[in-house]
């Protein structure tokens, strides 16, 4: 078999395998993936369907049936070369293009009850700082503090809990990055999944990729020799919290990267505690040089828009802003 012939066999066979998934999760799921409002979607191992909308939360979608998510976490896993059983329960990793690249993860029984599913979708759209202002998110005294963190190249730390909406704040304040950059400033992007939106004209995105053995610490390293200017990070999970804070202490200020935590002080400890993961000593000295300003956001169900800036720490400072 010639290699044309091969490529075309897989081209046939990946059509087949979008058209499957298109197929198990239905017009009015498969149709989500084009709503640019549109952040999460979720099946339940009760087979109840959730969506949840920027700036709206959460509604009820409708239902899917289980066997039609268990075959979608079969395709998924043929997709990522890999099985989905019960040795083997959980399936995780980026959707095809055609979804967007969406971050999926899913498990079946005996993990859950029923077979379920979340698939974080792509920011397609950039919810602007002047927006989070208008829906009362962050005050007119906190984009000050932002406006000049952003102006003064600080290294912002945005901090949040589960589906706080740490990514669609950080792309906010990128996209007031962008606004300020010229060709001569040169912008690195380093993620596990691409979620952040930069339109400065000088960026280069990188992505890790497991199955190459290419982590975001060895990015963070090769990133050094790109002529960074700011440095800017998708969320913060593991060891590359030491080589992002090396990075960020060594000529390249302005950057931006989100981590999961409660509060501005958890944050700092938690960044501590990941950098340990490198086996090291506690590193408080290095994350008071390099990290300038935590930025917390919280779900609040009692606002409006569900979320709002509950602090702002600046560390050097050590000021708490509420």
């Amino acid at each position: 078999m010639n290699i044309n012939a091969h490529d075309q066999q897989e081209q046939q066979a990946h059509a087949r395998r979008i058209e499957q998934m298109r197929r198990i999760l239905g017009l009015e799921i498969a149709a989500l993936f084009d709503d640019t409002g549109v952040v999460e979607i979720m099946a339940n191992p009760d087979g109840r369907v959730f969506v949840e909308r920027l700036g709206s939360g959460i509604s009820h979608l409708g239902e899917i049936d289980a066997s039609r998510v268990q075959s979608l976490l079969g395709l998924m896993a043929d997709y990522l070369h890999t099985t989905v059983s019960r040795d083997r329960p959980i399936v995780e990793g980026a959707m095809p293009i055609e979804f967007l690249r969406s971050r999926f993860a899913g498990a079946i029984p005996p993990m859950v009850e029923g077979a379920s599913f979340s698939i974080r979708l792509p920011a397609r759209s950039v919810y602007t700082l002047d927006q989070y202002v208008e829906a009362g998110i962050i005050t007119a005294a906190q984009l000050d503090t932002l406006s000049d963190a952003v102006l003064s190249r600080k290294n912002i730390l945005v901090s949040g809990g589960t589906g706080s909406g740490k990514t669609t704040l950080a792309n906010a304040i990128i996209d007031r990055i962008s606004r300020l950059s010229d060709i001569g400033t040169r912008i690195v992007i380093i993620e596990d999944t691409r979620e952040l939106q930069c339109t400065a004209p000088n960026v280069v995105q990188f992505l890790t990729d497991d199955d190459a053995g290419i982590d975001m610490t060895r990015l963070l390293k090769l990133t050094l020799r790109y002529r960074p200017d700011r440095i800017l990070v998708g969320e913060v999970r593991d060891k590359a919290a030491l080589a992002l804070l090396k990075a960020w202490n060594t000529g390249h200020p302005g950057g931006i990267a989100t981590l999961h935590a409660n509060n501005p002080e958890a944050a700092l400890l938690r960044l501590d505690q990941l950098c340990q993961e490198a086996g090291v000593p506690a590193q408080q000295t290095l994350i008071h040089e390099a990290v300038d300003i935590v930025l917390q956001i919280a779900r609040d169900p009692n606002h409006p828009a569900g979320r709002r800036i509950s602090a702002i720490l600046d560390v050097k400072d050590g000021v708490l802003i509420s």
